[in-house]
């Protein structure tokens, strides 16, 4: 029976050397039992030489991780909560978090193994939108109103500077989160939101989408002018001619947009005060081609088809990567832009970060989508080198909250052909388990699982973070799911400070592996959560073949239904026939294998799992793996509760991958 993980912890300054490395370094700080002598060599610190794959990535909204200056709370506004944003209180509006107190906690951040941190939203936004009785603030970063400053609210661009400076010391790197869909509500509609207006066309309960059919845009404006070509929407060749844009002299094709008293010039750049940059048609129902051309929820959408809006975007975006060497962007709403400006964009900024000594510029796109063909589109058609793989997520949730069998995660996995070499074949996709719009996976977990115990809370969430580090993609650790959060759901419930929260929701939230709740400052280098990613981060930087190694699935269960005794791959199964799954990884260099073993059942198994042929032994990385093999190429594994075996073997294969 395999024995349980050691409780001991790596010294916190060879993880915080180790974090730093590239491909077999990290084996060296990690060899050292005297981490004070550890010098790791400038050369060895150049984040800029690895690939986007050798990344381990910690993403956090800045208002919601540390506040490091009370003095910003406010951003300066004056007035009550509903014009400067602020109430510590109410989970919708800002809580004081900034780029201050980011960079003071850049150790606890690397401490855990992250290798780059991708920021949310930094920019200046409308401190607050929505009706009387549902107004929130931008805290969250996605209601832009300047796209070339940074949010009072955060600090200044001198505080944006000195945290990605400090980042780039330590040798970590840093994604902006950018938008280029919508900005901040600011447009009206008089058929809509002027109560004085009056037209044939009034539109009564609020903003219907108006299709392009029912609307076409016109050269004199209203649904009687005169139809313009409609190649410009992405029929070549118009759509890249300024001339025909010209044409479209009104706005007014679908509704009469107009911008509120007060708020005429509240927009940086100023060509984005002018109407006729947006599609202007009302709201999106999130399908179809108001998918494209809708407002979400009031934001303004941009007309992403026009070359002007191409143009600026372009240079709004190459600016914030020449001044603060940033390193990529997770790239907001992917799949709600036309794939026409995706080709302009994503070439212009990896070649301009490439023309400043950034050469391996990371551009992930975010497609709330669990079907890897519908994500494949977004790197076979609009360019995209990866998305964020909710594929993985949801696979991995399927099968460690014990609703599907191991079968599942082999079904997920044959789809990474779809994505093509520029991801090399889903090797580069960023991985993840819960996020800020979706929650947390402990929350999801105890969801899914009523009456589940803390104890089997903590296993399982280790469990699929494991999973996470050894498995092929490119980690990210939301912030607070390393110390343990349980979030009550999604959205604003799983946005949970770490400095202390004086939201009662979630104030209330029974944490996992501590006894401290949100209303504490939570940055325990100590608690069990960190240490363990902390822990799985180090071998997978240890060791290439986590990072850019083949991986092919080994041992997989197909389940056997309780009832009737068939194979099933979704539903209830026996858990003695649908848990466990074995995976390699492949050295990418010496071709050497690496074995992992998962159990997702609340029992120790033992299983036998196929090797190469040529392994006579393993060593084992985490858990206990076997001296020598079973039988010819069969490795014999005992795998506790809720567990995973790492185990690298002697055998070799010709599997590599870079």
């Amino acid at each position: 029976m395999l024995g349980r993980l050691k409780s001991s912890v790596l010294p916190s300054a060879i993880l915080l050397g180790c974090a730093a490395l590239t491909l077999t370094a990290c084996s060296a700080v990690l060899a050292s039992n005297d981490a004070e002598n550890t010098v790791i060599s400038a050369e060895v610190l150049r984040s800029a030489d690895r690939l986007p794959v050798d990344e381990i990535v910690y993403f956090m909204l800045p208002d919601r991780f540390e506040n490091g200056d009370m003095a910003n709370d406010t951003g300066g506004f004056p007035g009550g909560k509903l014009d400067h944003g602020f109430d510590p209180t109410d989970k919708a509006f800002y809580q004081g978090g900034d780029l201050k107190g980011l960079t003071s906690r850049l150790d606890y951040i690397q401490g855990m193994g992250a290798t780059a941190i991708w920021l949310g939203p930094i920019y200046k936004n409308k401190p607050v939108q929505g009706g009387p009785g549902q107004e929130s603030s931008g805290y969250h970063g996605y209601w832009i109103t300047d796209f070339t400053d940074v949010d009072p609210h955060l600090g200044t661009k001198a505080d944006l500077k000195a945290f990605v400076s400090g980042a780039h010391e330590r040798g970590m790197k840093v994604y902006l989160d950018i938008i280029t869909n919508h900005t901040a509500d600011v447009i009206s509609y008089r058929e809509c939101h002027d109560p004085d207006f009056t037209s044939p066309t009034k539109v009564e309960g609020g903003c219907a989408y108006r299709s392009i059919a029912d609307y076409p845009y016109s050269t004199e404006g209203g649904p009687e002018g005169t139809p313009i070509n409609a190649g410009f929407l992405g029929d070549a060749p118009h759509v890249q001619t300024y001339e025909n844009f010209e044409k479209l002299t009104h706005q007014n094709y679908a509704y009469t947009p107009y911008i509120p008293a007060g708020e005429e010039d509240v927009k940086t750049p100023v060509w984005l005060n002018d109407l006729q940059y947006y599609s202007n048609r009302g709201e999106t129902t999130w399908s179809g081609e108001s998918s494209l051309y809708g407002d979400f929820s009031g934001l303004d959408d941009l007309l992403t088809t026009h070359p002007v809006v191409v143009d600026g975007m372009i240079n709004i975006f190459k600016d914030w990567i020449t001044e603060y060497r940033i390193d990529g962007f997770r790239i907001d709403t992917t799949r709600h832009v036309n794939p026409e400006f995706w080709a302009a964009f994503l070439p212009a900024m990896k070649n301009h970060a490439a023309s400043i000594g950034i050469p391996h510029f990371y551009q992930f796109g975010e497609v709330y989508d669990p079907d890897p063909g519908a994500l494949a589109r977004f790197t076979r058609v609009d360019g995209f080198d990866q998305v964020l793989d909710f594929g993985f997520q949801s696979a991995v949730f399927a099968v460690v909250s014990g609703q599907e069998p191991t079968a599942r995660l082999d079904q997920f996995l044959r789809g990474d052909d779809l994505y093509g070499d520029t991801t090399w074949k889903g090797l580069t996709q960023p991985t993840f388990l819960g996020n800020h719009d979706m929650g947390r996976f402990s929350g999801m977990l105890k969801s899914a699982i009523p009456g589940i115990s803390q104890d089997e809370l903590l296993a399982r969430t280790k469990l699929a973070h494991g999973m996470m580090m050894f498995m092929r993609g490119v980690p990210v650790i939301y912030s607070g799911d390393e110390q343990g959060f349980v979030s009550d759901g999604n959205d604003q419930l799983a946005r949970e400070p770490l400095f202390p929260s004086q939201t009662a929701v979630y104030n209330d939230n029974d944490l996992i592996g501590t006894d401290a709740t949100t209303a504490e400052s939570n940055f325990d280098m100590n608690h069990p959560m960190y240490t363990y990613i902390a822990k799985t981060a180090a071998i997978r930087q240890s060791h290439a073949a986590f990072r850019r190694g083949a991986m092919e699935t080994r041992l997989f269960e197909v389940g056997t239904n309780t009832d009737t005794g068939a194979g099933m791959n979704v539903g209830q199964f026996d858990a003695a026939t649908g848990t466990a799954f074995a995976f390699s990884r492949f050295d990418p260099v010496t071709g050497q294998e690496y074995l992992v073993a998962v159990n997702t059942a609340p029992t120790a198994q033992q299983t036998n799992v196929r090797v190469e042929p040529n392994t006579q032994g393993f060593t084992s990385l985490m858990g206990v793996c076997p001296a020598t093999v079973a039988t010819m190429a069969t490795a014999q594994l005992d795998v506790p509760a809720f567990g995973i075996v790492v185990c690298q073997a002697d055998g070799r294969a010709d599997r590599h991958v870079r």
